[in-house]
């Protein structure tokens, strides 16, 4: 018997996850009231209950201190009963702006600002999102990407870290990524652009990657970094950071940056880390000149 509770921050994705879990076999319910959940829990356990696979969504509007609610919960588990806490969580940014498009309310805003209900949510939460077992960051995952890590955990039963990356070329020129954990300044590499035929092209194309990867500087760059993040990052995902943004940066964002991305991307990618990689800059000087 698998008993997940799906909980989080307001607005970061859990009523998708729930839809999602429903389609890979679970039984689904939503907002089931508080006073319910111990009972709830308890009938699914039964041996003749038919059901193997529960997920069961809990959010602020429960209209119960979560603390308290958890402890009901606690007891649920001495008894025997196991249960997992997936925890959907996103930045503020992402949220208020998620609130403005689809013109809602927070659900504890009352007449103010949607950062305040964000605030006192995160605050009301802070206890749940310590004991959970996964925490998700929605914040720059698409659709099917988060479908891909409720698959890791839930139907590969792969480990899960809680740790989700992201390998960002940008150019200097276009400001530094706000969001950035870790930034690195690959300019120091030889620039394709000063070659005629290579300046139209970008990281992605082949003869591009040949030429940054070529110079001894770059693969010594690769390899430093490389043992830099082996070292960090199970130190960050032992400490319990769940985001990790490593940002890469040449002048335009085009050349350099964009083909050292792919080259860590690809390093990383042969360990067992949530991560994703995107090209922030590389078509901007394209734009510019359309304009």
């Amino acid at each position: 018997m698998r008993f997940v509770i799906v909980t989080g921050m307001s607005g970061a994705g859990k009523s998708t996850a729930l839809k999602m879990l429903e389609d890979v076999g679970f039984f689904c319910v939503d907002n089931l009231p508080t006073l319910l959940i111990k009972k709830f829990a308890e009938l699914c356990f039964k041996a003749n209950s038919g059901i193997d696979k529960v997920a069961l969504g809990i959010d602020i509007r429960s209209g119960k201190d979560f603390n308290e609610l958890f402890e009901d919960l606690k007891e649920i588990k001495e008894n025997g009963l196991n249960y997992e806490v997936l925890f959907l969580d996103s930045s503020d940014e992402i949220l208020v702006k998620r609130y403005k498009e689809t013109r809602r309310k927070h659900p504890l805003m009352g007449d103010g600002r949607i950062q305040d209900g964000i605030s006192m949510e995160r605050e009301i939460l802070k206890y749940v999102k310590e004991k959970s077992n996964y925490i998700i960051d929605t914040s720059n995952l698409l659709t099917r990407e988060l479908k891909s890590e409720l698959n890791k955990i839930f139907i590969e039963d792969k480990s899960y870290s809680s740790l989700y990356i992201t390998v960002l070329s940008f150019g200097f020129k276009y400001g530094i990524p706000s969001d950035s954990d870790l930034v690195y300044d690959v300019r120091f590499i030889p620039n394709p652009y000063y070659i005629p035929e290579l300046r139209p092209k970008t990281g992605e194309d082949q003869i591009i990657q040949d030429y940054v990867m070529n110079w001894d500087v770059s693969q010594k760059f690769l390899d430093k970094l490389d043992d830099m993040l082996s070292f960090l990052i199970p130190n960050y995902i032992q400490e319990g950071k769940n985001q990790l943004v490593i940002s890469i940066g040449c002048t335009g964002g085009k050349h350099r940056s964009v083909t050292l991305t792919n080259e860590i991307f690809k390093r990383l990618s042969k360990y067992d880390y949530s991560i994703k990689k995107f090209h922030r800059d590389i078509d901007k000087d394209k734009k510019s000149k359309e304009m």
